[in-house]
């Protein structure tokens, strides 16, 4: 009987290093292909980006709480974060959808209304796709397309001992704002005739339907000649991006917990869920926040000069050595949890 293993027992980041050792390069074009944020091919005068999101129905959102148009304005910022992620900048893309009869031309128009709007704010163009027929749910998929050049790129690895630890904004407001979501859906199942109890948490349900990819940084950090030692997007949870950039570069990490930034919004939101804020902020993720090193001597450039950069731990020399380290001063392990997470 033929051997089968099951899909978890790899899990999501076992199967794309399994899928990327099966692939060799020989194309004289490409420069990176599987395992960053997105694929960098040689153009004439810099590197062209290219990555690729996939959203499917009941896996990474529910129509029942979703409405179309932020569900296609957050796939364009699912997109473009991975071009920002390579410290690139985003110019086109393309999307594919797969739906069934039980979707209306009207609920197409509110889908692209939402899209368009996404390009339109981040000032790049929708220029293609695909249309097919789907037997069970929705299916969403986007390529973004971008260029940076080639002395201004940033991949996961090339992190060194002692560079700084940053993040933007804050984190664990996504999975809070979906924990919310989650409750009062579950709450009308029971009760179709109760009213959902959304208010005071504004911020957090922003964070989760309509959030912002984080062009804005890119830029600053190139008005301060500031080029990352590597990036990545904080799409699967701070642990986890922390230890593919650990990873990458062979050297290990340390944060402080105190450091880790969390708007007051988030706070109230995990008291009333009874859940902890530091554990939505390492292991959430959809923040799509920038988590990047920088090295020793820029650390006061973004000091002085920008506010929405938290600086949360250092690079260590040690590569068996991912830790948090509490208020208290305990040193716990980060593990990643990543898709296995909920695809268990």
């Amino acid at each position: 009987m033929e051997e089968r293993t099951e899909l978890n027992i790899l899990g999501e980041f076992g199967l794309i290093h399994r899928i990327a050792s099966q692939q060799q390069f020989s194309h004289a074009r490409t420069v990176k292909g599987i395992g960053d944020d997105a694929a960098v091919s040689k153009g004439n005068t810099d590197y062209q980006l290219v990555s690729t999101e996939l959203m499917v129905e009941g896996v990474h959102f529910d129509l029942s709480y979703v409405p179309l148009k932020h569900l296609g304005y957050k796939l364009i910022v699912a997109g473009i974060s991975d071009i920002l992620a390579m410290n690139g900048l985003p110019t086109q893309v393309t999307v594919s959808i797969a739906l069934s009869n039980r979707f209306s031309v009207e609920a197409v128009d509110e889908l692209y209304a939402g899209i368009l709007t996404a390009c339109e704010d981040y000032e790049v163009e929708l220029v293609g796709g695909d249309t097919t027929t789907s037997r069970s749910g929705l299916v969403l998929s986007v390529t973004a397309l971008g260029t940076v050049e080639k002395d201004q790129i940033a991949y996961r690895r090339g992190a060194s001992v002692n560079d700084i630890i940053c993040v933007s904004g804050d984190l664990g407001g996504a999975y809070l704002g979906l924990q919310i979501l989650e409750r009062e859906k579950q709450v009308f199942l029971e009760a179709p005739e109760s009213q959902p109890i959304l208010a005071g948490h504004e911020y957090v349900l922003q964070r989760q339907l309509k959030p912002e990819a984080r062009l804005d940084i890119i830029k600053q950090l190139r008005e301060l000649n500031i080029v990352p030692t590597s990036m990545i997007d904080v799409s699967d949870g701070l642990a986890s991006e922390l230890r593919h950039l650990a990873a990458e570069s062979g050297l290990g990490v340390r944060i402080f917990e105190e450091q880790i930034p969390i708007h007051q919004k988030a706070y109230l939101a995990a008291t009333e869920l009874k859940l902890g804020p530091f554990t939505a902020a390492l292991n959430g993720g959809e923040d799509y926040e920038l988590l990047f090193t920088i090295r020793q001597e820029d650390y006061q450039k973004i000091l002085d000069q920008t506010t929405d950069i938290s600086f949360i731990g250092f690079i260590s020399a040690d590569p068996t050595e991912a830790l948090l380290i509490t208020k208290q001063n305990e040193a716990i392990p980060l593990t990643a949890q990543g898709w296995e997470k909920q695809g268990e």
